[in-house]
């Protein structure tokens, strides 16, 4: 039983099968490596024992590439040029990164501007930034604001380059970068013939491919909410994405209010009334975009949107007075 958790909700990855019960054509590897400022680790199974540890090594420098490319916090990435430059000319940027923030604009829009990448200035303005939070003031938060929605960005396929109309604007891609790592790391292990792997992004996202031998699916159980030592349920991931979004991650309190670091972009506030989100679908992008954009809907306000969505379920953890939480599926 290998643990792989974050503070906002644990994910225990459960392998029921001993070295006995391993068909043996299959050959077992596993690994882990820090990236995009969080674990990444990778079980897998394929019918090439020596090939096993090169291919995750693979695996790995493709999450390390992907980070060079969106990192937020590297001063060199294509990324970060583009909030230097592009509010006073368009920046030209490689396919790639131009189609992956065309799609965060796109979940931008089908969720009503409650998914954003344009939150970076509300995320300083918090305290969220390289830190743990703090109150702002409300002349630093109605700046933030100003610079924070999706109209002040505008992307031109045609040139494949990216503008802002002001100064401040910023896009930051921590939101669903490590989604779409998870993404390309599937992508690359089925290239290579692997059999089956479950991929983890600081537990937070996680791919199940195929499924481990003897075994109908990848298990994953999720952590209760409000109390570490306790599980809540367990899922089974085959060919599936599972994202979480908590409020814990990142968290303070002042004055009895607790408040998290997931942004209400339309108010400029944390998101309040959930305690944790947990999204099943495809991939591990549209899930880093939606476990951030129903956290920040909530249950009832989520539903027509998911109604739109093909082969998604969202499970919210929510706060009760008698039990601590409870639980509401939407799907």
């Amino acid at each position: 039983m290998q643990r792989l958790a974050t503070p906002a909700i644990a994910l225990w990855l459960v392998t029921s099968l001993d070295a006995g019960a391993v068909a043996p054509a299959l050959h077992h590897h596993s690994a882990a490596r820090i990236s995009m400022a969080c674990e990444y680790a990778i079980e897998a199974y394929g019918r090439d024992a020596q090939a096993l540890p090169r291919i995750l090594d693979e695996a790995f420098d493709e999450v390390d590439r992907i980070d060079r490319l969106m990192s937020h916090y590297k001063a060199n990435s294509p990324l970060s040029r583009i909030n230097q430059e592009a509010a006073q000319h368009p920046v030209a940027v490689p396919q790639e990164l131009f189609d992956f923030i065309a799609d965060a604009m796109r979940y931008h829009r089908e969720s009503g501007g409650t998914f954003d990448i344009t939150v970076g200035p509300l995320m300083k303005a918090w305290g969220f930034f390289r830190g743990e939070g703090r109150l702002p003031s409300e002349s630093a938060l109605a700046g933030a604001r100003r610079h924070v929605g999706g109209a002040h960005v505008t992307l031109d396929p045609g040139s494949r380059t990216i503008a802002f109309d002001e100064a401040g604007v910023e896009l930051d891609l921590g939101g669903i970068a490590k989604g779409y790592a998870v993404d390309r790391v599937v992508e690359l292990l089925k290239r290579r013939d692997v059999a089956a792997a479950l991929i983890s992004a600081g537990g937070s996202t996680i791919y199940g491919f195929g499924s481990p031998p003897g075994a109908p699916a990848w298990t994953v159980t999720l952590q209760d909410p409000t109390d570490s030592r306790k599980t809540a349920f367990t899922l089974a991931l085959k060919d599936r994405a599972l994202s979480v979004a908590g409020s814990s991650e990142k968290s303070f309190e002042a004055d009895g209010v607790h408040y998290s670091h997931i942004m209400d972009p339309r108010t400029g506030r944390p998101a309040q009334g959930v305690l944790s989100v947990a999204v099943l679908t495809t991939t591990g992008t549209a899930g880093d975009a939606l476990d951030n954009a129903f956290f920040v809907l909530g249950p009832e306000h989520s539903r027509a949107y998911l109604h739109r969505l093909h082969d998604t379920e969202a499970i919210f953890f929510m706060p009760d007075a008698s039990h601590g939480w409870r639980v509401v599926r939407e799907r």
